[in-house]
């Protein structure tokens, strides 16, 4: 597990925000007590976790950690996110989709977004080939934009197509 450092956790944010996000793509948001086990967790704890169609967090749960793995299974098909249990990733091309789609979800969040959750990554020890996780997204993660928008995750703009009948709070912007 990476070292402790000071990132957004979960209990930092409106859960109800995160719950509703993950329920507009057919998740589920299961908060466990504080000092549980999080099922799941490929890392451990307070790393978040996946089961089927639920994500598994505790207040200490980092908000990039819960992204990501809620991205992992934004992208499965039914058929895999419904046998998904701890380890999400298929293929090198979904890791890296997924890594710029968790900075997407972040941006949908009040209070949290895109560069929050980009720093965040670094602080918590995501390497990327230009030093970054913000210089990955902005200059080369081409290949990943263009897997999320065959999958209509991703508008031509690079936007996050949020599904339909979400509602949330206006998203935060980076001054």
């Amino acid at each position: 597990m990476p070292p402790m450092t000071s990132v957004l956790a979960l209990g930092d944010i409106a859960i109800a925000d995160v719950a509703a996000l993950l329920a507009g793509y057919g998740l589920t948001l299961s908060m466990v007590d504080d000092d549980a086990p999080i099922p799941g967790s490929y890392w451990g704890e307070p790393e978040a976790g996946l089961v089927g169609d639920t994500v598994f967090a505790r207040g200490d749960t980092p908000v990039h950690s819960l992204l990501h793995e809620a991205a992992h299974l934004i992208v499965l098909d039914p058929q895999r996110r419904a046998a998904l249990h701890t380890d999400a990733t298929d293929s090198i091309e979904e890791e890296d989709a997924v890594c710029v789609l968790q900075s997407l979800l972040g941006d949908a969040l009040p209070g949290v977004g895109a560069a929050r959750v980009l720093a965040d990554m670094d602080a918590w020890g995501y390497t990327f080939r230009l030093g970054s996780a913000r210089a990955y997204v902005e200059a080369d993660a081409d290949a990943a934009w263009a897997w999320l928008a065959q999958r209509g995750l991703v508008d031509a703009r690079r936007r996050l197509r949020l599904p339909p009948d979400l509602r949330l709070a206006p998203p935060s912007r980076p001054a």
